[in-house]
């Protein structure tokens, strides 16, 4: 295999459109989600349409041993990660108190630690072959406290804050790190958090397609923070910063009520 990235979340949405992506400018792939059923379905539409290899590990990396696992078993196969894309992650609507720890445990989980994991296992790597690159997805969540998504939202803010630390960190080595920062998209993600209905889907949502495309772009570019689309760019650049707190907080409740 050459060229390899692997992909976490590569099932569906935005993981999906990236692993294509990479594949339709013939790029091999490490296809990492749950359903093993369908990343074989994806497995054999991208190696029949773009003459590529791709590599199925069907993993849940809210399992805390399931990172080293994924890392033991292509280390094991000879197989070399070149960019690695931090997709997976999932979100959760509610007030915080109400709640469950067995929703919000595995969150922080997936969307923090599994993530940081990864990080640490693979990066380590890149940067003794003096290359590589490394995508976290985050969030336009990750730039505002968010009321009604208290938890997703402070992982996101996580995970934007981690990956431009690292970046830094890593500047001269050949290897980058890019946070994709998407606003709302439409995926299952929306299904999966309860967030049908929201008041902020009414502002429209960007497809996976075109935030794939962008979160790529930035990657092959080695772009640090990538927030797809005008407004989105224009609320985390320029609105959201010159606001006071106070009213960021009101304006993201407002975005997650329903009704």
């Amino acid at each position: 295999m050459q060229n390899v990235a692997l992909v976490t979340g590569a099932s569906s949405g935005i993981g999906l459109e990236l692993a294509r992506l990479h594949a339709s400018r013939g790029g091999d792939l490490v296809l990492v989600a749950r359903r093993e059923e369908r990343l074989n379905e994806i497995k054999a539409d991208f190696e029949r349409a773009f003459g590529i290899e791709a590599l199925v590990i069907a993993s849940d990396l809210t399992d805390p041993a399931a990172p080293q696992n994924l890392y033991d078993a292509l280390h094991n196969q000879g197989v070399t990660v070149d960019i690695l894309i931090n997709n997976a992650g999932f979100g959760g609507h509610g007030r915080f108190i109400d709640r469950d720890w067995d929703g919000d445990g595995p969150m922080i989980q997936l969307n923090v630690t599994a993530l940081t994991r990864l990080m640490h296992l693979f990066v380590p790597g890149m940067v003794a072959r003096g290359q590589g690159r490394l995508m976290n997805v985050a969030s336009l969540a990750g730039f505002v406290p968010g009321p009604l998504q208290a938890v997703y939202y402070a992982t996101k803010a996580y995970v934007l804050s981690l990956s431009e630390a690292v970046s830094k960190e890593l500047e001269g080595t050949g290897v980058t790190v890019t946070a994709l920062c998407p606003g709302l998209t439409k995926t299952e993600f929306l299904e999966r958090a309860n967030m049908d209905g929201i008041q902020g889907a009414k502002l429209g949502a960007m497809s996976a397609e075109q935030v794939a495309r962008a979160g790529y772009e930035g990657l092959l570019a080695g772009e640090t923070v990538v927030v797809p689309g005008a407004l989105n760019k224009l609320n985390a650049h320029v609105i959201l910063p010159l606001l006071p707190r106070s009213l960021v907080r009101t304006i993201s409740m407002k975005t997650m009520e329903k009704g």
